[in-house]
Formats: C-alpha cells, structure tokens, sequence
C-alpha cells in the first residue's frame, strides 16, 4: 500500500530499521554489490571508494532555465570548482563546449529534457461538485513533460559514468518521466552505465518525508542505480534507510554558507552518499 496515511497508528506499524545500516558484501557502496564489473567501475568513479561519498557538483539547469543565476559563464564560475568535486553533473552540450577532455573527474551526464520555464500553460477538463469544468496551472507542470535527451550511443562517446534523468512523481506526465528512466536504465545497463533518478518537485507537492519515501523507493524497484532527492528536516533518515540504493541530496535553493554545510552534515549523518 501507498504511504500516504499520515495517521498515528500508521506510523507505530512502519519499521524503518534506521539504525541498522544496509549491508554491500563485496562492494563498497550500499545496494551495488551484484552489479557487473564495468558499472562498480563506473560508480567507484561517481562515489570515492575510500568513504563511499561523492561531492557532485550540478550545473545542468540551464537545459530547461537558460543562463540562470550563477551560471551565465559555466567556464568561469564552474571550472575553477571542477578539483574540489568527485563527479560533475552536466548537459552534454557544456561537457563538449567547455570541460577540458583532459578531466578525471566522474560525469553525471543530464539525459532528459524537453521543456523549458517558458513552456505554456497546461489546461484539461475535470468535474468540480458534479459540473465540468475547465483547470489550468502554469509554470511546474509542463516542465513535467520531458523526453530522454540522448541516446546510449552518445552516453559512451562522453564517457558518462551514470545518466541523470528527471522523474515527475505525482505530476501529470508521471508514467512518462518513469518511463524515460526505466528505458535509459535497459539501455545503460547493457554497457555497464548507470542511471540516477533525479526526483522533481512540483509547487503544489510537500517537500517533506513521506513523499521522498515514495519517489525514491519507486525509481530504486525500477532499476535507478541511484537516487537524487532534496533533504527533509525531519524524517531524512527514513528515506535514506528504506531506499535501497544511494541517495545523493540536492541542493535546492541558496542558502547561507554555514547553513548549507550544516544540511550536507546532517544528510550524511542521516545516511546520504553525498551531496
């Protein structure tokens, strides 16, 4: 069943073993250890095998926002960050256009799209107490109507460790965005590429506990290697412990510095794999 019942009782039925660690006999990285050779390889690049953690650092927005804030010129505020991080998460148009061939460093290569800030409104039909009537929402929901962006000929000649592809849960266009994943994840799988599932939030949705549960336990049972969720101040460590793949946190709006190394702190503690 759904786990959406926010009821006392419900919650005293829930056992979420949140102190009990998930075991990876053979592997280093939680729920990898019967993965080819070729994906632990690709994903010992993405998280560092001494800790199993990865600093990713993300600067794909501008697939669907353009030059937003902070990164109008990728080449002079991004490429002096690219020592400091394990991995770096990019559209494959900035990979080709800026990132020196020469890096080492892991590539989380943006592999859905298709829509844009500007994109219009989306209108449907629906009953309201018994009469038709016509909805409409702006801005969040046709962002939601994302394609994949490339296909797994392009992933290998950039050498992609793991694709990243968005996933819309409880939006409109749901089914499609997971099955974006679930094809990238049958294409990538048979060459030893993995898949992140990248969970989006509409306006209208709770950024809170019980929807990370869901959204990342649905894209971990349909293959995601692993899962990129925002971090929730209460219940954190319930996502993490019934997710059975690594979870890397997103970063979400600016924050104070201080404030933003608190929240990666308590995310790892909370058993995040990275931010």
């Amino acid at each position: 069943m759904a786990d959406i019942s926010t009821s006392a009782a419900d919650k005293k039925e829930k056992e979420y073993f949140t102190d009990v660690p998930q075991q990876a006999p053979g592997f280093f990285l939680k729920g990898s250890h019967q993965y080819d050779w070729g994906l632990k390889n690709r994903l010992s690049k993405v998280f560092n095998p001494k800790d199993g953690r990865t600093v990713m650092l993300a600067f794909d927005h501008g697939y669907f926002q353009g030059p937003t804030t902070g990164l109008e010129r990728v080449d002079q505020t991004i490429l002096p960050l690219e020592p400091y991080a394990d991995c770096l998460m990019l559209t494959r148009g900035i990979q080709r256009s800026v990132i020196p061939a020469s890096t080492q460093k892991a590539i989380a290569l943006r592999a859905s799209g298709g829509t844009s800030m500007v994109s219009p409104f989306e209108e449907w039909e629906g009953d309201l107490d018994g009469k038709k009537v016509k909805f409409g929402r702006p801005g969040f929901e046709p962002l939601s109507n994302e394609s994949t962006a490339l296909n797994i000929e392009e992933a290998i000649r950039l050498n992609a460790s793991i694709l990243a592809v968005q996933v819309f849960i409880g939006s409109a266009y749901e089914r499609q965005s997971l099955k974006n994943m679930t094809d990238l994840v049958d294409a990538a799988s048979r060459y030893g590429i993995g898949v992140m599932g990248v969970v989006a939030v509409g306006r209208a949705m709770a950024r809170n506990a019980q929807y990370f549960r869901l959204a990342t336990r649905i894209m971990a049972e349909l293959g995601a290697n692993v899962v990129k969720c925002y971090y929730t101040d209460e219940g954190f460590e319930t996502i993490t412990s019934c997710c059975p793949v690594p979870i890397v946190i997103a970063g979400g709006k600016k924050l104070p510095e201080l404030d933003a190394l608190k929240m990666s702190y308590n995310a790892i503690q909370q058993g995040a794999s990275g931010v």
